[in-house]
């Protein structure tokens, strides 16, 4: 036990050494991970405000685009209605009522078409800037409405919004009154009215826009850094879990090897205790020792004597079995066969336990009584007893 307790010592601090390095290790890493942990956070924060912002930015853009859609939904609209034959109508109108001149002197502003010089009706020898000559040829194209549905509004010249805007206050482009004068001018008053609404909201929202994009930009940019910062820190956890799953493998090893040494110094401690003591026993084993070594000399000498009693000592009283002993102890010694000094049946056939089983049964204990129950014990035959008071009847019964 000493040899296993030494041999488990240096393992149990090998064990030990290696779990606090790996203690250590751990504590770095975990704070490592709770660093990138926290800075995850504060990144994830920033993000998620930036996320707000942006949509704030895109909600306020869409509710400024609300006022302008249903108009331009209206007027798009509108212009489904309009057939070949509503354009047709207008085109050919000779002298176009003022409602339908001012809407496609609009239109042709808004499709860059030049107006021509004509002469003045109302002052010989002037000229005037008259649209309907290039606007009949304009509802000439049969492009023409494809051209208005497909019209880029969100890149309108200023310019040609600043020549509009001032027909928007005149009362012949009023919708209502152009719907009594022609349902095609109609159609085309709500398509200008519609774009001028839509440039006008669109200069407002095309800052946000761009700030929105911005916005986009950078919490894209963000979640970009936050996603490698949140692999970082999970590949730190798996780290983390990995070594925390070897410790409790170590430690586990660690209890193990701990408790082998404990149970091996307890066992050593009683073994020591035990010899301990036994110590007080050495001189009675010795002396048990050195008796044993005498019965083994005399062996010899006390067998042929027991032999002889058991075979011829039977029948006789126990003064002649005494004096046949002591005859034949002698004889023993002059022919140098070694024996007990003084020789005792019980003690070379005898056991204690059974002699004291045989008491208990009836036997009366004494020497004579007791070799007598020795001779029947051993011999091959069943011997006539003596028996005046049934001593021996008795106990033969109760053994039996």
């Amino acid at each position: 036990m000493k040899q296993e307790l030494e041999a488990l010592q240096p393992v149990l601090l090998k064990t030990a050494e290696d779990t606090n390095a790996l203690l250590k290790k751990i504590a770095a890493d975990r704070k490592e991970a709770e660093t990138t942990r926290a800075l995850v956070e504060k990144e994830e924060a920033v993000a998620n405000v930036k996320a707000i912002e942006a949509k704030d930015i895109k909600d306020d853009c869409e509710s400024e685009l609300a006022v302008a859609m249903p108009m331009l939904e209206s007027a798009l609209a509108a212009l489904d209605t309009l057939t070949k034959a509503d354009i047709t109508e207008v085109k050919a109108m000779k002298n176009p009522p003022k409602p339908v001149k001012i809407v496609m002197e609009a239109c042709c502003i808004m499709k860059e078409v030049k107006s021509k010089r004509i002469p003045d009706p109302n002052k010989p020898g002037a000229k005037i800037e008259d649209f309907w000559g290039p606007a009949q040829q304009m509802l000439a194209d049969t492009q023409f409405l494809p051209s208005l549905k497909d019209f880029d509004k969100d890149n309108i010249n200023p310019k040609i919004i600043e020549k509009i805007r001032p027909y928007l206050l005149l009362p012949e482009f009023v919708p209502d009154v152009v719907q009594k004068a022609s349902k095609a001018a109609y159609g085309l008053c709500c398509w200008v009215r519609a774009m001028e609404s839509y440039d006008r909201v669109a200069k407002v929202v095309a800052p946000k826009k761009a700030k929105l994009a911005a916005a986009e930009a950078e919490f894209k940019e963000l979640q970009t850094a936050l996603a490698a910062k949140k692999a970082m820190l999970q590949e730190v956890q798996a780290k983390l879990e990995k070594l925390q799953e070897k410790l409790n493998i170590m430690e586990g090893k660690k209890a193990l090897l701990e408790a082998e040494v404990n149970n091996c110094q307890k066992k050593l401690g009683r073994a020591e205790k035990l010899i301990g003591g036994l110590g007080g026993e050495k001189v009675r084993w010795n002396a048990v020792g050195d008796e044993l070594g005498k019965v083994y000399i005399n062996l010899t000498g006390d067998v042929l004597l027991a032999s002889g009693y058991i075979a011829y000592l039977g029948p006789v009283t126990l003064s002649y079995r005494e004096h046949l002993l002591k005859k034949w102890g002698a004889t023993c010694n002059e022919r140098n066969i070694p024996s007990s000094p003084t020789f005792k049946l019980a003690t070379v056939l005898g056991s204690p336990a059974t002699i004291r089983d045989w008491v208990i049964d009836g036997l009366p204990n004494d020497s004579f009584s007791i070799d007598n129950g020795i001779i029947i014990h051993n011999s091959r035959r069943w011997p006539l007893l003596i028996d005046p008071q049934g001593q021996a009847n008795k106990w033969i019964k109760v053994i039996e």
